[in-house]
């Protein structure tokens, strides 16, 4: 009789202990980790429940490296996905494993501005330090056919714009992402576009745009260079624009751009050649197709470079003569050649 009594007693205890251990284990993942603001917690490929639960502990967000197993125990169907993620204060253990479940890591975002190559392009996202550089290095070509352009130059075939991105993505998955924009851009715009325009591809009038783009930063100037190129595509006249010729001089070009290189021989070279260049020279926005689809009304055949950022408009070449004695032959102090930004 004794003897059941004692068995009967340590029953008892180990039920005790055992209803103790499964309150504190529940109290433990269920209640608000040791947080007062909310900090960014990245999960690497390989990483382990354990691994996680020593990390969260070495925080001394939880109390035992052990208690994320006994989360994974109880959720065995979460798998935490590599990411960088946000954690909030008041968020429980619970809550943190299955943010890590969700996927849902932090969205970064990069901008990849109008007027720039898809050189400047790379640079721009190799300076984040957080997107795995997969082209630098790689020809023109090597590029279009990872990205998976139809065209085996990728000038242009980006899409201007902001770009959301998870640590971790590819400068591929981000330009795939800016081509797919492109196209959809491009095909909308095309359809819309004035009659008699002298471009028989979207691509041409994509070439186009990317020359507005460079030529002038002011909005309401971008139709109007674009009458004045087109204008001059009717008549049979070169376009006779320095950026084609700068980009066609790449690595050549120093920053001014001198006689030697206005007679380079070059596909760019639109001193030399009629007609449009063989690709875009830089990637664009909007706004930039828009003008070369549906230019506005000038009777112009030139334009100057006020030093202001803007332009003077001219019918004649004698009028335009005089423009460049008053505006290049006498630059002002400040003079720049895209606008002013201001904060």
């Amino acid at each position: 009789m004794a003897v059941i009594k004692w068995l009967f007693r340590v029953a008892i205890l180990c039920i005790t202990l055992i209803a103790l251990l499964a309150g504190y284990l529940y109290h433990s993942i269920t209640s608000p980790i040791a947080l007062n603001s909310a900090e960014v917690f990245e999960v690497r490929k390989g990483d382990t429940a354990y691994k996680l639960g020593y990390e969260l502990y070495s925080k001394e967000w939880i109390d035992y490296p052990f208690l994320t197993r006994v989360v994974a125990k109880l959720q065995p169907e979460w798998v935490p996905k590599v990411g960088q993620y946000a954690i909030q204060p008041q968020m429980t253990l619970l809550d943190i494993m299955a943010l890590f479940d969700s996927g849902e890591s932090i969205f970064y975002s990069i901008t990849l501005l109008e007027g720039k190559t898809t050189r400047e392009f790379l640079s721009a996202m190799a300076a984040r330090d957080n997107i795995v550089m997969t082209l630098e290095g790689l020809s023109n070509e090597e590029i279009a056919a990872k990205v998976g352009l139809d065209f085996p130059h990728p000038e242009g075939q980006f899409f201007a714009n902001t770009y959301r991105y998870h640590a971790g993505d590819t400068d591929v998955s981000i330009l795939r992402h800016a081509h797919e924009l492109m196209s959809q851009t491009l095909t909308a715009l095309w359809e819309n576009k004035a009659p008699n325009l002298p471009y028989k591809t979207p691509y041409e009038a994509l070439i186009m745009a990317s020359i507005i783009e460079k030529e002038t930063g002011v909005p309401e100037e971008r139709p109007l260079i674009a009458r004045v190129f087109i204008s001059r595509l009717e008549k049979g006249m070169r376009l006779q624009t320095d950026p084609t010729v700068i980009y066609g001089l790449g690595d050549a070009f120093k920053g001014n751009l001198t006689r030697s290189g206005l007679l380079a021989p070059s596909p760019y070279n639109t001193y030399r050649i009629f007609g449009l260049p063989p690709t875009p020279i830089a990637n664009v926005g909007r706004e930039a197709i828009e003008a070369a689809l549906n230019p506005g009304e000038t009777t112009a055949l030139y334009f100057v470079a006020k030093g202001d950022g803007s332009h003077v408009f001219s019918d004649t070449l004698k009028e335009h003569n005089q423009a460049v004695r008053n505006y290049q032959l006498k630059r002002r102090e400040d003079y720049r050649s895209s606008p002013q930004i201001t904060p």
